[in-house]
């Protein structure tokens, strides 16, 4: 080949790519595209809105054990996902998203969520829907803040559970999903086949509102409790926990509080409360660990996810280790405000650490989840999750006239409830002077499981039957021989299987003693079956007929307050000196009862119609302690051979009644 053909070739080749370089689209540095796969979590449904982005995606779901013929009845595993996008320019804070289960769906976990109402899984949602809030992102950051880091501006939630009644090739979609937030307005959702979303934009008329509300409003409850941050580091923070009674029917007795941590935090130190469980092997063997390679862990008091915290004891109040917090070491005892309203707070401070990814900001703070409280002898509460609200405030430890401001607080509201599946843990018997026969506390009130395993079987859904009044004070094991005695003395009918205890700790004895024109008496009498002492108890008492409760002229033996605001409620508690219910004792082998005794008289100037023996005389509702007792389904029935006390009668008897207890008096204080 000659050189001339040889820079022909060249010239060619050349010509050819720098065409083709030409073609091409020439592209600068401020044009270049992220791959579509760059952000591929956000759905295109979502790329229009301009607010917060919802939605519910069902997976998958699959036939479950027993598989029937039926196929209302038959039960579905089912899988699905929520997603809440921020789409906006707005924070969205302490976001929560209802979703209108109507399948009988059973919810059996929620990853990422937690269900406002408190509730433990498996739940069942498949009636009235339910409402889910965030976890461990329980507020929402912009896009532009965050660079669109959907793991700021994004929550997804896993859902697994089991639905009814939908047989295929029909999916079963909840009603309706929306956002549950001041301030914001969702559309009727889409639904294509297994999805359904929509794009929840702020409401215009309280645009100018929402964006002045920082924190939400505190709420009214039965009990609540702040979780004040007071000091703050890069790595770990000091917290307050304040635990607040609020309702004057509530109370409670030896608390345990837990809680759920959910991004690895754990407890490095704690006053004025105690952790039931002292162990750091969870950090040592887990991230804390991988993280804090040269901490001592021998210092740490808890690295449990869910920790339980107790009251410390009277005698650790001036401990300068564990001690010196107000409110603190009171042995869990949360007295009714209207007892003492000193007596109703209980606080403890504690030392958090943190890990990755929150361990380099002071301002990454995540309250625990999953708060729960309970007691003895006490009514179960129900906690929502926790919402941020405007900063505690507190008086100046130096004793200046100043406030000092918490850094950030949380209220956690825990409410009252009565679940089905559980039983009281007291109950109420009823005798009446017109009828020699007591009529007992129900059968299994407070539950049968704590039949002893040599006694015989019993009927547990039997009704219980009607005692002689002595029998009362004697264990139920010594009743059975006077109960069928009682019945071969008065004809009444003996069942096969005879009823089942009450299984009470504290019962109470209602006694009418007297019924005449102007007024009549009742005799209350409380048993502490229990082997411990409840101190500064109280019982609260509430008729059907309200105008019953202004006519109590005297309460002999208990202090007895009137609460008109709750239908005329009676509240009453031990007098000074017998504020504490003594304990069950056993004397030469015979179990004597702790019992405290009151006398109560009533007029009948408010309701002169009222009929003691068709049951005016009796209580509706009697609480011990905040616990709603198991009250008698019947009441004793007046017989033709009952003689009515006359006004006669019912002088001489209260003449008697204060005679015996000047000397009670008198005789306690010689005593003293």
């Amino acid at each position: 080949m000659t050189i001339s053909r040889f820079l022909l070739l060249l010239f060619v080749t050349l010509g050819f790519h720098l065409s083709k370089a030409q073609d091409q689209p020439q592209q600068g540095p401020d044009d270049t595209q992220p791959a579509a796969t760059e952000w591929e979590g956000i759905p295109l449904e979502a790329e229009d809105c301009n607010g917060v982005f919802i939605s519910y995606d069902l997976l998958g779901r699959r036939k479950e054990f027993p598989k029937l013929k039926n196929a209302t009845a038959q039960s579905w595993a089912f899988n699905a996902t929520a997603k809440v996008l921020n789409t906006g320019t707005q924070v969205v804070k302490a976001w929560k998203l209802y979703v209108g289960f109507q399948h009988d769906e059973i919810l059996v976990s929620a990853s990422g969520a937690h269900l406002f109402e408190g509730e433990d899984f498996p739940v069942h949602v498949g009636k009235n829907g339910t409402y889910l809030v965030g976890a461990a992102l329980p507020d929402l950051q912009t896009a532009i803040n965050t660079a669109q880091d959907l793991n700021q501006i994004q929550a997804i939630l896993n859902l697994a559970g089991t639905q009814f009644g939908v047989k295929p090739p029909a999916v079963p979609m909840p009603k309706t999903i929306k956002l549950v937030i001041d301030g914001y307005a969702c559309p009727q959702p889409t639904l294509k086949q297994s999805s359904m979303y929509a794009c929840c934009k702020r409401d215009a008329k309280s645009k100018a509102g929402a964006s002045k509300k920082k924190y939400q409003a505190r709420q009214k409850g039965d009990l609540s409790i702040m979780y004040d941050v007071l000091q703050v580091y890069p790595n770990n923070y000091f917290a307050q926990v304040t635990m607040e009674n609020r309702n004057p029917l509530g109370r409670l007795d030896r608390w345990n509080l837990t809680w759920e941590w959910t991004r690895g935090e754990f407890i490095y130190s704690i006053k004025g409360a105690f952790t039931r469980h002292v162990d750091a092997s969870p950090c040592i063997f887990g991230p804390a660990g991988e993280y804090y390679k040269d901490f001592d862990f021998s210092k740490v008091i808890n690295c449990q996810k869910n920790p339980v915290i107790s009251d410390l004891p009277p005698d650790k109040v001036d401990d300068p280790e564990i001690g010196k917090i107000p409110f603190c070491c009171r042995n869990g005892s949360l007295l009714s405000p209207l007892m003492d309203p000193n007596q109703a707070k209980s606080v403890f401070t504690l030392q958090v650490f943190k890990i990755p990814p929150d361990s380099s900001s002071r301002t990454s703070i995540y309250p625990p989840q999953r708060w729960r409280v309970s007691g003895i002898l006490n009514p179960d509460y129900k906690c929502n999750p926790p919402m941020q609200v405007e900063p505690s405030r507190s008086p100046d430890a130096r004793g200046v006239e100043a406030s000092v401001m918490a850094l950030a607080s949380w209220q956690i509201v825990c409410n009252i409830t009565k679940p089905t599946n559980r039983h009281t843990r007291c109950c109420v018997s009823f005798s009446a002077f017109y009828n020699e026969s007591a009529v007992p506390c129900n059968t299994c009130a407070c539950g049968c499981h704590r039949r002893p395993p040599s006694a015989k079987k019993c009927n547990r859904f039997g009704r219980a039957m009607l005692l002689p009044w002595d029998a009362l004070l004697v264990p139920f094991r010594n009743r059975t021989v006077k109960a069928l005695a009682w019945a071969r003395l008065k004809h009444f009918p003996v069942p096969n299987m005879l009823p089942c205890p009450d299984n009470c700790g504290v019962s109470i004895n209602w006694h009418v003693a007297s019924d005449f024109k102007g007024g009549w008496t009742a005799r209350m009498t409380i048993f502490n079956w229990e082997t411990v002492s409840f101190p500064y108890w109280f019982t609260v008492l509430q008729f059907k007929n309200s105008s019953f409760g202004v006519g109590v002229e005297n309460v002999y033996s208990f202090n007895a307050t009137i609460l008109p605001r709750l239908n005329h409620t009676i509240f009453m508690q031990g007098m000074p000196g017998l504020t504490h219910l003594a304990p069950l004792e056993n004397r030469t082998n015979l179990k004597v009862p702790g019992k405290q005794q009151s006398v109560l008289a009533f007029n009948k100037k408010s309701a002169p119609q009222m009929r003691i023996a068709k049951g005016d005389g009796f209580p509706s509702k009697l609480y011990f302690n905040g616990e709603e007792c198991s009250i008698p389904t019947q009441f004793p029935l007046h017989t033709a051979s009952a003689n009515h006390h006359t006004l006669f009668e019912h002088l001489l008897y209260h003449i008697l009644l204060a005679l015996v207890l000047h000397f009670t008096i008198n005789n306690n204080q010689i005593l003293q």
